[in-house]
């Protein structure tokens, strides 16, 4: 470091070198929801146990920061900031595919419509030849491309460079898409902060109650109830809505209202919705005489309004009422009660949706979302009320409800056990309105989803929420929620309240006097009756608080239940003497002269303490009479002593009177183990006198030790909730233990042990309760949460001395030590004296020698304040962060890092297990105790090497090396272990990424190295092991002072001399040693991994990843590259390295990843292959999809070549690299890695990387060029996602893919589950296939994901997208482009520019193919002119094929409708003429090329327009004209030739515009210009592709391969003239058996020209690999189209060229497909489909050319004859109107004269192949009856009167067999007929044919195998079925029944009796098999089969039998001529029916 001169030590000092501290300990308030604490009352002396829970709810949250964590944290968080506003700082970039819908397509629609078919146009369209092209205004020109000459290539390519830098975006990867969450480990989720539990929220607003007649107050009060658990879940609210009026009755009772008690609604907290929950409201009025049923009757019989008597007993009532709450308003009586269901708030579907999500209720759901990692602390139960979540309650609408029937209250039937029942009742039927009487009223209320700051609100405890505005006059009341399991969310705030439940009184036995029974609820904290403590809530419209409170009373009950809840705020500090007072009266509703309403029955009472702790539960108590004993309080009433005089009880002492009392409390622990632990901790804290007392046993001082181990054990034994709910309390006291040494009694007592095991089981014990959410790193969240808010170092010496005391040496505690207590024991002192001994505080440091020293501690510490109002100030004070006093440090001071970790070291056993397993939370505690320790001590004096103990170093060093080997132990073991391992391993970088912050890095930097050593040694599998050390380092290096870790500074490895030597050096080459060590920097040599020590293990691991190839590999190849990705990523979002210099130096720390990106290229996925528009998508089966996705095919690569215009030239693919061994990464993986590529291409030194390139061996470079051409492909611009206007094919594409998506993701779970399974799938196994299935889905996936996501994204969103993308593709490419300006002037210098030359272009030719900006076209335009002016001679000789794809791709820009394009475009072409002209002439090649791109260009591109390509043209000739220096040659007259020959192509194409929408006139367009130019077989080649392309796009893949088969044929013909050899085909006679059609490519020798002559079969194709690609593509189609016989026809051709070329890697696929051919003819055979055939015939002028001409259509498989019609009709019906098209139904022939000419007609028949007799003896196949059909049939029935059907006997069909021009299938769907024969077959014969077919059915259902009973059944039916209409029965007895008069018929008849005869034993054979099929239950049908079949044999016997005798004569000598012995040679000599005639 000594050595850097002043740059670098400039740089290294702005990118921090490590600062100091690197944490920073910051103390944040902690948030409380209500505007005060909540706080005990005041002015109580607390005991320390309240004080410290006190202390822990109030005191501040201790974070440990990280100070320069902003500055590069990784990817996620600081991504999204930077990324929100990015797209306002980018400019737009222009994409020709999105102007194309503007700019336009008005022009060319309009266009369209005009131009469709009318019959002018069509008959003059081909003339237009000879449009002018000069009357076109040319385009602007460049001006300085003609005035080229005077300035040199050099100063050309400066001022292409200049301009290329300029402008640019300097942060590449601020434009790339953040790497997927899914990878990120190295996000550690901060943990939620601790807060108090708040479930799903309802607010519920009471707004009117009111009955019939209103005569008195009612007083309502609610509670929710869930009937399944069957217990009360909430708090009551009171609330009453009494007008004025009637409230005014109680004036006298209500001494005042404060405001809480006015609230009308309520906020209730469901923790645990379910369709269960009723809100009940209960409604009670003043006490009166009389059962609750007749004081209800009035109610329910009066109105309000009626009149006369009504009116009088309202006024009456309402005076008696009056009177009554005079006298007896402080009772009430139950009156009416309402249930309400809130099924629909707590919506049941909704949650049963939401559970699995987040898998039941313990919330493990993956936290990578934004939602869970809001909620992970939470579970499910309370996440539910995250306003983000689609809870099942945040999301119900408001409800109003109003109810208008109230249950009355049965007087008998109280208590809530009745309650469950009626609501059971009540959720079953509305029966219960008929067993309960109902009162008429109304309720209205309205129920929503409580607001997230719901303003002026009071906490159950009546403190207001903030916010709280004052103006208000009604609050909101918060209802305490009492949930029905356990919540496990641990307190945070103080609560103390009890809840006193009276339930039953049991009097029966007691004098008549007690009849009305009410009892009143006091809490006492004496027995003095002044004792009562106004603690009680009030209820509705009166005080807050009250001293007592009344039950409800039933009239005449003995023995009543009571409902009511007492609501207490019990006192912080609670003594013996506090107890609850129950006094029992009978009240008298009569009033009695004298008499007081009260009288006296007795008394119980329940201490609030037993033992020191809570009284909480059930109880049954006795009730003593007339007074209470003598000092009562202290027993309880069960237990009091015997006294004098007796105390009389009733029911001598039984137990008579039920009560539950409940605590809610967040002080009172309510279990047994944890109040024991608390209670023995404060015993050692504070003066306490011995023995001290725990539950009901005496502890000595002597025991105490004993005890406390004991209790501190069995902490693991509380039951989990209290743990969890006092968790923050538990730990703290635990650590405190760990590092305080006691002296008890005497002895030295040790704790950390059991402190510490306890620690561990604790953490076990959450980690293991399955109601505990985990974070994503497996963390415990409520441990996660402690560790970062809550957990500060125990500071065990907490004396401090008061300043009177002097130097006495007095010390008393400051904070837990209370100030009224004076009995100082012994033992006392000397626990305070041998904590002096020990004391570990950082804060104060004392030595026992120098007290003057702890007073100025004392001094130096802020004054004191003891009030306990000031509690958190105290806080501040003793436990704020330190003031650092340089005192000596007492030798025996343990510190809790230490301690901690030696604990870690030497526990054994389980505890051993548990930390490992659980480590990080060890980790964490060690990091946050040590950043404290650090933070306190002397920093100055210490390096940094010694803030440690040697022996804590130890410590760590050993707590690595066991965490690793626990690491490697697990990940052997089943999946399961294998998981936890990760975690283990994830939580060992993080503490390693921390110690780099606190410890000495070298020290770090070792650990780190024996981890990886550790790890290779121990583990087998090598996926494993990788993806382990990359999440480790990838967490490492996310650390914020990465690059200086790496030493970033160091990285030039040019002079060893200095380390790091300036930037001029480096630019200078004449550094001596510059020569030997140029190259090594791209490579990851030992040197580069010593000084960059993470980097260099993530390269190489990165390096394995890519090299290895085992099971499961590519998701190990994903993550090690992403990692390197985010940490590019952070290095370009970190505004420290925003510098060019930076920048500089990071990219050279990331050199080598260079090298390793080159050595993988075999590997990348090809993304030129799965070009989107690429129109090839083939979408057969996915099985061939596979085969040819990843690696790619070479030949078949060839043959797409040329006919794509947006694809890649694929001349070689990538040839200069060995045939790719590995597996293929996925796309994601590829496109990941090579936007690396260029970050390093961008940012690195541009001198070292042309240094570097000029030094490379072609071979590497031309790796370069390869890997380059995929980043081409790989960062095209793929449009706006979901933008409005989706290109019809495009959106056919998204279908098919969403279609075969939805196929593959349903048989998983959706795209959810396909997702999860390919996490677990290791992919990449396969390796033939290159590529695997999962991954080839997961880009479909992506591509469906994104299209369902569009519809969640508005319009902005998508256009910032698109923004984004855009610019990212335009930079990418300009890298690109730099790179390849690099090499050319590299390779140029290096004279070695022969073999590159081609490889740029291809590069950049592939460039212009795809989608690309105008500002990287502008650039990319002038590169290129700059190459053609360099290299001219050179491209036009050697790279003829480039060259030609370099014209087809300028050209097709010269048609862009962007002028900036165009201009550059023509420039372009007009340099590429200018030069190939004056090289060598050579321009009449570059005329060919063009007018072929010119042909494919206009074939193929939809986007074509071919308005701006004449105006191209018109600004090429411009140019022509004005180029003075060619003037004197024939240049422009060649010029305008060839333009004039281009502009008539453009003509042709015009034409083919119209008929875009009618495919079959569109290929009969192409295939007459393919005719057209059969001499120029280059042209008729692109124009037979062009067609394949039409085709594939139409899925009619046997003509695509037809047209391929055609090409072949072509250039088979040319290449046997050019060579004769004997393996090739001879000429299109070899191609006979794969068409006949095929014949028409033979060239004829006199109109042909000769191979040789320039320009012409100069295409790539014309070679034996052209026709070979050819071949191959065909066959790939036909095997998609399913003629497979075709495929093996095809590879016989190709099979010798292969042999010839010992291409024997070639022969196995080959041999491979052709097996799969076979076995998919063997499988498929007859399953297959091919078209179907209908005649079409169009009539009518309109017409045009194609009026009466008939067509044969061949349409696919299954195409119903609507189907045509309606498409045809549909078509034509657009072009010439609506009503102007018909089509005729009939297949009759046409008669012109009778229609209507100003229509067009259509007639569309069915027809069938047909085939002679002899034909069928060679199409045995199913395959060869539907392949080279040139004749076809169709029958048409009629009558000779004109019907087309009649009876049988005048039936007669005319059969109609055309003859086509050629066989199908051929290279177009449709083929003119060209001869048409009819035969007219007479009734006898129609049924002759008909019974034959008959005979032929019933033959094949009896001989099919295997048998199929119903389709027998079926057939049999309609043969021997009794009621058969026009069958077999009626057809003989039309004709057979006579024999015919006419001897001409009597061979008809003859062959149709014998057709019978043979239908009947037919008949017999199928029912015969029938039997042997029918199950039993069939039977009947059988025997009714039969007796069918009987009857019609019978019927037909005599008919067959009977022969026509003149047929049957003898023959007795021959003397006919040949043709009538034809005629007899079939006769048969019958004797018997010769003796007949004789």
């Amino acid at each position: 470091m000594t050595q850097l001169n002043n740059l670098e030590s400039e740089l290294a000092q702005e990118l921090g070198d490590f600062p100091e501290d690197d944490l920073d300990i910051v103390f944040t308030p902690k948030e409380c929801r209500t505007l005060q604490p909540s706080m005990p009352e005041d002015g109580v002396e607390l005991d320390l146990h309240v004080r410290d829970c006190v202390q822990t709810y109030t005191r501040e949250w201790l974070i440990v920061n990280r100070k320069n964590q902003g500055n590069s944290d990784t990817c996620s968080l600081k991504n999204k900031g930077s990324r929100k506003d990015l797209h306002k700082t980018l400019q737009k970039q222009t994409f020709e595919s999105e102007t194309l819908g503007s700019s336009d397509a008005n022009l060319q629609v309009g266009s369209r419509q005009a131009q469709v078919l009318p019959e002018e146009t069509s008959r003059t369209t081909l003339a237009t030849s000879d449009f002018d092209l000069r009357s076109l205004q040319p385009d602007p020109r460049l001006e300085n491309l003609l005035r080229q000459g005077g300035v040199s290539a050099e100063e050309f390519e400066r001022q292409n460079e200049e301009a290329r830098r300029t402008n640019r975006h300097a942060e590449l990867l601020a434009l790339y898409p953040a790497v997927d969450e899914e990878d990120a480990v190295e996000i550690r989720p901060v943990p939620d902060r601790p807060k108090e539990h708040l479930g799903n929220r309802i607010l519920v607003k009471l707004q009117t109650l009111k009955f019939e007649i209103e005569i008195e107050p009612l007083f309502a009060c609610m509670a929710l109830y869930d009937i399944k658990e069957r217990k009360k879940i909430s708090e009551n609210f009171h609330c009453d809505l009494n007008p004025d009026s009637l409230r005014g009755f109680l004036r006298s009772y209500t001494p005042s209202i404060d405001l809480s008690s006015q609230a009308r609604s309520a906020v209730f907290s469901v923790t645990y919705p379910s369709s269960d929950i009723y809100l009940v409201i209960k409604i009670e009025k003043v006490l009166q005489q009389g059962e609750i049923a007749d004081c209800a009757e009035p109610y329910a019989v009066l109105k309000e309004s009626e009149a006369g008597k009504a009116k009088e007993k309202i006024e009456k009532l309402k005076a008696q009422a009056e009177s009554f709450c005079q006298r007896l308003g402080k009772y009430r009586m139950p009156f009416a009660w309402i249930p309400i269901s809130l099924t629909n708030v707590f919506n049941v579907s909704t949650l049963e949706r939401e559970i699995p999500e987040t898998e039941g209720l313990n919330g493990k759901g993956s936290t990578s979302d934004k939602k869970a990692t809001l909620l992970q602390g939470r579970r499910f139960s309370e996440r539910s009320l995250s306003l983000e979540d689609s809870s099942p309650v945040s999301n119900f609408k408001t409800v109003s409800l109003t109810l208008s029937t109230f249950f009355k209250q049965e007087g008998d039937r109280l208590s809530d056990e009745d309650l469950f029942k009626f609501l059971a009742d009540f959720k079953r039927s509305s029966s219960l309105q008929r067993r309960i009487k109902t009162l008429p009223g109304t309720l209205k209320l309205e129920i929503s989803p409580a607001p997230e700051n719901l303003g002026y609100c009071l906490t159950p405890e009546l403190l207001p929420v903030k916010p709280f505005p004052e103006n208000h006059n009604r609050p909101h009341k918060e209802i305490l929620e009492f949930p029905i399991r356990e919540v496990y969310v641990p307190h945070t705030i103080y609560r103390n309240l009890l809840y006193v439940y009276p339930q039953r009184l049991n009097f029966a036995n007691r004098p008549a006097s007690a009849r009305n029974l009410t009892i009143k609820v006091q809490f006492m904290c004496g027995e003095d009756p002044s004792c009562a403590m106004p603690v009680i809530f009030g209820k509705s419209s009166g005080p807050e608080f009250v001293q007592e409170t009344y039950t409800a009373i039933t009239y005449h009950n003995k023995s009543p239940d009571f409902y009511e809840e007492v609501k207490i705020k019990l006192p912080a500090k609670l003594t013996e003497k506090h107890h609850l007072l129950f006094t029992f009266y009978h009240i008298s509703c009569q009033p009695k002269q004298g008499a007081s309403v009260e009288t006296l029955l007795g008394y119980s009472w329940l201490p609030i303490l037993l033992n020191d702790r809570l009284q909480t539960g059930h109880y049954c108590l006795p009730v003593a009479l007339d007074k209470l004993p003598f000092h009562y309080s202290i027993h309880s009433p069960e237990k009091v002593p015997p006294q004098t005089p007796p105390v009389k009880w009733v029911e001598g002492h039984k137990g008579v009177f039920n009560v539950a009392v409940q605590a809610v409390s967040s002080v009172h622990a309510q279990d047994n183990h944890l109040e024991r632990f608390f209670t023995l901790c404060h015993s050692l804290e504070s003066q306490v006198s011995f023995p001290i007392r725990l539950m009901d046993q005496k502890i000595t001082e002597a025991m105490l030790e004993h005890e406390l181990k004991l209790s501190i054990i069995c902490l693991n034994s509380s039951r989990l909730e209290p743990l969890v709910l006092f968790l923050h309390l538990v730990l703290d006291k635990l650590f405190q233990l760990a590092v305080q040494p006691m002296v008890i009694a005497g002895q030295t007592a040790n704790f950390s042990q059991f402190a510490f095991e306890s620690v561990v089981a604790i953490a076990s014990s959450l980690h293991n309760s399955k109601h505990l959410s985990k974070d994503q790193h497996g963390r415990n969240c409520l441990l996660a949460s402690y560790i970062y808010y809550v957990f500060r170092l125990p500071d065990p010496q907490r004396e401090v001395v008061k300043p009177g005391a002097g130097s006495s040496g007095i010390l008393t505690e400051s904070r837990y030590y209370t100030f009224g207590r004076t009995s100082a024991m012994s033992v006392g002192s000397k626990l305070l004296q041998s904590r002096v001994i020990s004391c570990s505080n950082p804060d104060i440091a004392v030595t026992q020698t120098a007290t003057d020293e702890e007073v100025k501690n004392i001094m130096s510490s802020k004054p004191m304040d003891h009030s306990s109002s000031r509690i958190s100030f105290c806080v501040e004070g003793t436990n704020g962060m330190p003031s650092i006093c340089a005192s000596p440090r007492p030798p025996n001071k343990k510190h809790f890092h230490e301690e901690l970790a030696l604990q870690m070291v030497v526990s054994t056993g389980m505890a051993r297990e548990c930390v490992f397993r659980y480590a990080w939370f060890f980790f964490e505690l060690l990091i946050k105790s040590m950043a404290q320790y650090v933070h306190s001590i002397e920093k100055q004096d210490n390096p940094r090497r010694s803030w440690f103990s040697d022996r804590f170093k130890d410590d760590i060093t050993t707590i690595v090396s066991v965490v690793t080997s626990e690491i490697a132990a697990l990940l052997v073991k089943p999946q399961k272990e294998s998981e936890q391992a990760e975690k283990i391993n994830i939580s060992l970088a993080f503490f390693l990424y921390d110690l780099l912050s606190l410890m000495d890095r070298g020290f770090v930097f070792n650990l780190i190295k024996h981890y990886c050593n550790q790890l290779s040694n121990k583990l087998n599998s090598l996926s494993t092991l990788i993806s382990m050390r990359l999440e480790f380092l990838k967490i490492l290096c996310s650390h914020e002072h990465y690059l200086n870790l790496n030493l970033f500074f160091m990285t030039s490895a040019y002079a060893p001399v200095s380390p790091s030597p300036s930037l001029s050096s480096q630019n200078s080459s004449s550094c001596s040693s510059f020569q030997d060590q140029k190259i090594t920097v791209f490579d990851l040599s030992a040197e580069y991994r010593q000084q960059h020590f993470l980097t260099g293990l993530l390269f190489t691991e990165l390096a394995a990843a890519l090299d290895a190839d085992s099971d499961g590999i590519s998701k190990v190849q994903r993550k090690a590259v992403s990692a390197i990705l985010s940490l590019l990523s952070s290095h370009d979002l970190d505004p420290r390295c925003s510098k060019k210099e930076v920048k500089i130096k990071i990219a050279a720390l990331y050199l080598p990843l260079v090298g390793i990106i080159l050595d993988s290229l075999p590997q990348l996925y090809d993304f030129t292959i799965s070009d989107p528009r690429s129109g090839k998508g083939r979408t057969g089966n996915t099985e061939e999809e596979q085969e040819s996705a990843g690696a790619i095919s070479q030949n078949v690569a060839l043959a797409i070549a040329g006919n794509q215009l947006n694809l890649r030239s694929f001349g070689i693919p990538l040839a200069s690299l060995p045939y790719r061994q590995s597996a293929t990464l996925s796309p994601d993986t590829t496109r990941n890695l090579l936007i690396c590529f260029l970050w390093i291409m961008k940012n690195a030194d541009q001198n070292l990387i042309q240094k570097w390139i000029a030094d490379l061996p072609s071979m590497q470079l031309n790796r370069i060029l390869d890997l380059l051409f995929i980043c081409v492909s790989c960062f095209e611009y793929k449009g706006k996602q979901g933008s409005d206007k989706v290109s019809t094919q495009a959106l056919q594409k998204s279908q098919d893919v969403k279609a075969r998506l939805e196929e593959a993701l349903l048989r998983g779970e959706g795209a959810r589950g396909e997702m999860m399974k390919r996490c677990r799938i290791p992919a990449g196994n396969d390796r033939s296939v290159g590529l695997s299935e999962n991954l080839r889905w997961r880009k479909e996936q992506t591509h469906w994901r994104q299209a369902n996501e569009r519809q969640d994204k508005t319009k902005a969103e998508l256009d910032q997208e698109a923004l984004i993308s855009g610019n990212l593709a335009t930079e990418a490419n300009l890298i690109i482009l730099d790179m390849q300006e690099n090499i050319i002037q590299a390779s140029f210098a290096a004279e070695c520019r022969d073999n590159l030359l081609g490889g740029v272009l291809k590069v950049l030719v592939n460039s212009l193919g795809c989608d690309q900006s105008t500002t990287y076209l502008t650039h990319c335009f002038a590169t290129l002119r700059a190459l053609i002016a360099k290299f001219g001679d050179f491209l036009f000789e050697e790279e003829v094929e480039q060259c030609a794809d370099l014209c087809q791709r300028v050209l097709h820009h010269c048609s862009s409708s962007i002028d900036i394009t165009r201009t550059q475009a023509c420039a372009t072409l007009y340099l590429l003429m200018r030069y190939s002209f004056s090289s060598t002439s050579n321009f009449a090649r570059v005329k060919m090329q063009m007018t072929m791109s010119l042909a494919s260009l206009v074939g193929k591109s939809p986007e074509f327009n071919e308005g701006f390509l004449r105006r191209s043209l018109r600004t090429i000739l411009a140019y022509a004209e004005e180029d003075a220096d060619m003037q004197t040659t024939p240049f422009p007259i060649q010029v305008e030739e060839l333009l004039c020959n281009l502009n008539s192509i453009l003509s042709d194409t015009v034409k083919m515009r119209e008929f875009q929408e009618d495919p079959e006139m569109l290929m009969d367009l192409m295939y007459r210009i393919a005719k057209g130019y059969q001499t120029s077989p280059d042209l008729r080649l692109t124009w037979l592709q062009n067609m394949a392309e039409k085709h594939t796009k139409r899925k009619c893949y046997t003509e695509a391969a037809m047209c391929l088969v055609h090409a072949a044929a072509l250039v088979a013909e040319y290449l046997s003239m050019l060579e004769d050899r004997s393996y090739l085909p001879v000429g299109s006679v070899n191609f006979q058996n794969i068409s006949s059609n095929v014949l028409e490519e033979s060239a004829v020798s006199d109109d042909v020209l000769s191979p040789d002559e320039d320009g012409i079969c100069s295409g790539r194709y014309f070679s034996e690999s052209g026709l070979v690609g050819l071949l191959e593509q065909a066959a790939e189609l036909f095997s998609t189209g399913g003629l497979y016989e075709t495929v093996n026809e095809v590879y016989k051709i190709v099979i010798p060229i292969l042999e010839a070329h010992r291409d024997f890697r070639k022969l196995t696929l080959t041999h491979s497909k052709l097996q799969k051919a076979f076995d998919s003819i063997i499988n498929k055979g007859q399953k297959r489909m091919f078209g179907t055939y209908f005649r079409v015939g169009f009539y009518g002028s309109k017409f045009g050319d194609l009026d009466e001409q008939e067509f044969v259509y061949k349409e696919p498989a299954i195409t119903k004859l609507p189907e045509i019609s309606h498409r045809l009709e549909g078509f034509y019906g657009q072009c010439f109107g609506e009503g102007a098209v018909e089509v005729i139904k009939d297949s009759a022939p046409v008669d012109k004269r009778k229609l209507d000419p100003n229509k067009a007609y259509i007639q569309i028949t069915f027809v069938e192949p047909y085939f002679d007799e002899y034909e069928m003896k060679d199409r045995v196949t199913y395959f060869e009856k539907n392949f080279n059909l040139c004749r076809f049939m169709y029958t048409t029935p009629f009558t000779m009167d004109g019907r087309p059907r009649g009876e049988l006997s005048e039936q007669y069909k005319r059969n109609t067999i055309l003859t086509t021009m050629h066989a199908f299938p051929y290279i177009k769907t449709r083929i003119n007929v060209i001869q048409k024969e009819e035969f007219i077959l007479t009734p006898i014969e129609v049924a002759i044919e008909d019974m034959r077919k008959k005979t032929q059915e019933l033959t094949a259902a009896t001989n099919q195998e295997p048998p199929d009973a119903k389709m027998l059944q079926m057939v049999l039916q309609g043969s021997v079925g009794a009621t058969v209409n026009q069958g077999p029965l009626e057809v003989a007895q039309v004709f057979l029944a006579e024999i015919p008069a006419d001897p001409k018929l009597y061979r008809h008849h003859n062959k149709l009796r014998l057709c019978f005869k043979e239908f009947i034993m037919r008949c017999g054979e199928a029912v015969e098999k029938n039997k042997r099929l029918i199950t039993a239950d069939q039977r009947e049908y059988q025997l009714e089969l039969r007796k069918n079949y009987g009857k019609l044999k019978e019927n037909l016997r005599p008919m067959i039998e009977r022969k026509i005798p003149q047929l049957y004569k003898p023959v007795m000598k021959v003397h006919s001529t040949r043709e009538s012995f034809r005629s007899h040679s079939f006769r048969k000599y019958d004797a018997q029916s010769s003796s007949q005639s004789t």
